[in-house]
């Protein structure tokens, strides 16, 4: 893991290393190929900073933590079932949380719980404005559901459920409502905006499914990935960004693409652009290339205009 000074990102040597984290051997040798880390899904895959200043993160079958002042990361829980969480969050106390994402197709219990109900746990996502947290999961019918919790999970409540549309991985607070995109294979896909008494509006169509999302500034983003079927036919990874506050203009834009490269998708990954969790105070917009013609495994930074 490395990082750099926002404000000071002319070469390459502004970017210094925090610390690493030493896997098992077989992992220490696919990693040092692009197409094999790819194959073996090699690498961090999710990140949150604690109020302490550790670092926890998603590594494969293992959540890992860094420590202050500490140079390597070490393994505090191990993935059971599935490879990783698809992204940790943390609120202000300290506490996170993740959710076990694996195939289940006999929807066995899930972690966290809706017994017997839920295929996936999406993304869970803090919302400091609303103080709660927000749970999405999948994959079909009444599983799609984005539900809204208090921070302990004393209560739960469903928002939305059964439909399609409701299938969603990135999800974006704002201080007067919530953006999210859909990931769903089987119909076209949308951003949407979810204000504070829960009406729905669609903002803007979208290429194909979405998993990633992030703010910066006052401009929302919202990444597609490459996942063929019937309805997402699209060979683009894109981005579309648009002004997350009310009195902006409501019109969003298709800003980037990238070609899917010819490596296949089902071994090597989908295409995608990842974006990072967590509060963004910097006008840079950050994302990572995947799988995709000349960018691939790339990290790239955009500077937003306010």
């Amino acid at each position: 893991m490395v990082r750099a000074r926002i404000d000071d990102l002319a070469t390459d040597e502004r970017w210094q290393p925090v610390a690493a984290f030493r896997p098992k051997l077989r992992r220490r040798l696919s990693v040092v190929n692009g197409l094999t880390a790819r194959l073996f899904r090699d690498g961090f895959h999710a990140l949150a900073i604690l109020p302490s200043g550790a670092l926890v993160a998603a590594v494969p079958r293992a959540i890992v933590t860094l420590w202050p002042r500490d140079s390597e990361f070490r393994i505090t829980h191990h993935i059971l079932r599935g490879t990783r969480p698809l992204h940790i969050t943390a609120v202000p106390n300290g506490t996170l949380f993740w959710g076990e994402y694996f195939d289940s197709p006999g929807r066995d219990e899930v972690h966290i719980y809706a017994r017997g109900t839920i295929r996936h746990i999406h993304n869970i996502v803090h919302d400091p404005w609303g103080d709660c947290l927000w749970v999405m999961t999948g994959d079909y019918g009444d599983e799609c559901r984005i539900l809204r919790a208090t921070c302990d999970f004393s209560r739960v409540e469903v928002v939305l459920q059964g439909q399609q549309q409701a299938r969603a991985v990135a999800i974006i607070p704002t201080e007067d409502c919530l953006y999210f995109a859909s990931d769903t294979p089987l119909e076209p896909n949308y951003i949407y905006r979810l204000d504070r008494q829960h009406a729905l509006f669609q903002v803007a169509p979208i290429s194909s499914s979405s998993i990633y999302g992030c703010r910066v500034g006052n401009r929302v983003f919202f990444s597609t990935m490459v996942e063929p079927s019937e309805v997402n036919r699209d060979s683009h990874v894109r981005v579309y960004g648009g002004h997350a506050s009310p009195n902006g203009p409501p019109d969003w834009h298709l800003l980037l693409a990238w070609q899917k490269d010819p490596w296949p998708m089902a071994l090597f990954q989908y295409g995608n652009a990842i974006m990072p969790d967590g509060t963004n105070p910097s006008p840079f917009l950050a994302l990572t290339t995947v799988a995709v013609e000349s960018d691939d495994m790339v990290t790239s930074l955009y500077a937003v205009n306010p």
